[in-house]
C-alpha cells in the first residue's frame, strides 16, 4: 500500500524471488463523504483475496495496513517510513490534531501552487522535484486530500496489532526518528527511501520474510 497521494510507481525498485513472493498492489480510492478510517480499511479488505497475507505499507499506507490487519487474518505486517502508534508522531502533527488544523491544509491549491511554481522559478532542481511529485504523488482529489490529512491526523490505533516490523530512515522529514521506537533503521535514509534506497529495503524484506 503506497503512501498519501501516491500511486504504486513509487514500489518499482522493490523486487523480491518471484519463485516464492507475488507481489500485490493496492491503489487509493475515493473515499465516501465523512468516511472514517476504519470503514475505509474494511473496504480495502474486501480487494483481498489470500489467505494470510503479509502487508506492506508505506507512509499513510502503513496505517492503512495496520488497520486492515485488525479486519483480516495476516501472516505479517511491514511498515516503511509510517508509524506504530500516535505516540511516534512529531510535536507538529500532534498540535494539528489537538486544533484540528487539518481543516485549514490548502488542499485545494496544490495544483494551483505547482504550476504557479514551475512558471516563476526557473531553477531546474525545483522543476525535476515537481515532475517527481507528479509522477509519483498522483491522487489530487481534494476529497481524497482532505479525507487523508484527517485521517492521519485524528489516528488512534486502538487495539493495536502485535509484531509489527517496521523499516525507518534516520533522516525521515515527515516522521523523524527520535519518536519512533522498535524499528530497524537505516542511516541517513528519507521518508523516500523506498524509492531511492531500495536495495537496502529489498535486503531487509528479504530478512523478515524469512524469519
Amino acid at each position: 500500500m503506497p503512501g498519501m497521494a501516491a500511486n504504486c510507481d513509487i514500489f518499482e525498485n522493490i523486487k523480491l524471488d518471484d519463485s516464492k513472493y507475488k507481489l500485490h498492489f493496492i491503489e487509493w480510492f475515493e473515499p465516501e463523504k465523512e468516511e472514517s478510517l476504519q470503514k475505509y480499511s474494511e473496504r480495502i479488505a474486501l480487494q483481498i483475496n489470500l489467505e494470510n497475507p503479509i502487508l506492506i505499507g508505506v507512509s499513510f499506507g502503513g496505517i492503512i495496513v495496520q488497520e486492515i490487519a485488525k479486519i483480516i487474518a495476516v501472516e505479517k505486517v511491514i511498515i516503511i517510513s509510517s508509524v506504530k502508534d500516535p505516540s511516534e508522531f512529531p510535536v507538529r502533527i500532534q498540535w494539528a490534531k489537538k486544533w484540528q488544523l487539518y481543516r485549514f491544509f490548502p488542499t485545494s491549491y496544490i495544483n494551483l501552487i505547482e504550476n504557479v511554481t514551475k512558471k516563476i522559478v526557473s531553477s531546474k532542481k525545483i522543476h525535476q522535484r515537481i515532475d517527481m511529485y507528479n509522477r509519483y504523488l498522483s491522487i489530487r482529489s481534494v476529497n481524497y486530500l482532505d479525507w487523508a490529512f484527517k485521517s492521519v491526523i485524528s489516528w488512534e490505533n486502538i487495539n493495536p496489532v502485535e509484531n509489527v516490523y517496521h523499516l525507518h530512515g534516520t533522516k525521515d522529514h515527515i516522521f523523524p526518528h527520535k519518536r519512533i521506537k522498535n524499528a530497524e533503521f537505516l542511516e541517513n535514509g528519507t521518508h523516500v527511501m523506498v524509492l531511492v534506497n531500495a536495495k537496502w529495503i529489498n535486503k531487509k524484506l528479504l530478512e523478515i520474510l524469512e524469519k
